[in-house]
């Protein structure tokens, strides 16, 4: 029995994909208008933290990337904690086959991606863009078809999308992280072993975890390892039950206040700050080039063909079954929805040709743009098409 908060986060979710759309075309809008200038000027108004001594000082599009989408990730990691203590991936039989199918969904893209760029030195940066898959926009697309769609198709689209995040952490961590800060990666671990002694002792004081966050998405994001890997981290240490009051749950607490700020704030903001591509110049031909054609057929063939094979063969290999409600048809629709990338592959591209000196920055724009209307067109049609008409 899926309970009342999964279905209050799949209303959400899909209502904040609706929007995350409205924010997309606003900014290429913008980007395409005399409103150009403007649009810049705003993403490159600089804001300062300073202590003192100590400062951090970025422009809007950085502070938008590195802290909002580090509460972002802080979202997901309390998600992702509630799911695998007493939700869906709480059960080892019916984790099995979200895992195989983010695990192909993952890995099929980034070859696909990798084919068509292994020439290139600089381009291969991108290899883990169509890596990534954007749930709200892919909820949002299946809202369009109402009560046809099976809840059962829902929650192994919401299951898989969560497992695609953790990779998209560890891609993060291993491969988009900067160099070095021995200190600060001192200051992180103290603040890790603070958070471990609040958790063992049952504090369930939510601003004391707060505050130690707080210092560590400093360190982290001094350090050298992207910040908003601060925020997962830090999720995994609330405290899931108050030993003071069984009735509060901290996690939960903290998921039904972030849940609307995230979906209807964080992400449009984000996707309205990252999405702005010029379309001036750009042709068949531009779409034909090494990047965005490997991140839009990543995205578009890679997810459906790596999830619905990697699900396949779980079945195949009796490691798993198909849910209730959910056949081979269905799901390899949700394949194809998973090629929506946007938000994730938006996030992982900027950090991927930030390092490269930004020079592929608009072409993986076009691709993750391309490859996601497509798999967001498709799927709908797809889905349309096999499921169940409503009685």
């Amino acid at each position: 029995m899926v309970g009342k908060a999964l279905r209050n986060f799949l209303n959400l979710e899909a209502a904040s994909g609706i929007l995350l759309v409205i924010a997309a075309v606003l900014a290429i809008i913008c980007a395409n208008s005399p409103l150009a200038p403007y649009y810049d000027k705003l993403l490159g108004i600089t804001g300062e933290l300073r202590i003192d001594e100590f400062s951090v000082a970025k422009p809007a599009l950085l502070w938008i990337n590195d802290l909002w989408m580090a509460i972002f990730f802080f979202l997901v990691g309390l998600e992702l904690k509630r799911e695998l203590v007493e939700g869906e991936l709480s059960d080892r039989s019916r984790i099995i086959l979200p895992v195989a199918g983010a695990i192909g969904g993952m890995l099929v893209p980034a070859l696909i991606y990798v084919w068509f760029n292994s020439g290139d030195a600089v381009a291969m940066n991108g290899w883990a863009i169509p890596a990534a898959t954007d749930i709200a926009f892919a909820l949002g697309v299946l809202a369009l078809l109402g009560s046809r769609v099976p809840l059962a198709l829902k929650v192994f689209l919401v299951s898989l999308a969560i497992i695609d995040d953790i990779g998209a952490i560890i891609i993060i961590a291993l491969f988009y992280s900067g160099q070095l800060s021995q200190i600060s990666l001192v200051i992180s671990a103290i603040c890790l072993i603070a958070l471990f002694v609040l958790n063992r002792r049952g504090v369930a004081d939510i601003p004391t975890y707060i505050f130690v966050g707080g210092f560590l998405w400093l360190a982290v994001l001094k350090s050298g390892v992207h910040a908003t890997l601060a925020g997962m981290v830090l999720a995994f240490f609330i405290p899931l039950r108050d030993p003071n009051n069984p009735e509060f749950s901290p996690v939960k607490h903290l998921e039904h206040s972030l849940h609307p700020i995230v979906a209807f704030f964080i992400l449009p903001v984000f996707a309205f700050a990252n999405a702005g591509v010029s379309l001036q110049g750009i042709s068949l031909a531009t779409l034909t080039e090494s990047v965005p054609i490997g991140i839009a057929s990543g995205l578009f063939i890679g997810k459906q063909l790596g999830i619905f094979l990697f699900c396949w063969l779980a079945v195949a290999c009796g490691l798993t079954r198909l849910p209730e409600g959910i056949d081979w048809k269905s799901l390899y629709g949700a394949g194809i929805l998973c090629g929506i990338g946007f938000t994730m592959s938006l996030f992982i591209g900027g950090l991927a040709f930030e390092q490269a000196g930004g020079g592929n920055m608009m072409d993986d724009r076009l691709g993750i743009l391309t490859g996601s209307l497509l798999s967001g067109i498709f799927g709908y049609l797809y889905l349309r098409f096999v499921l169940p008409v409503e009685k």
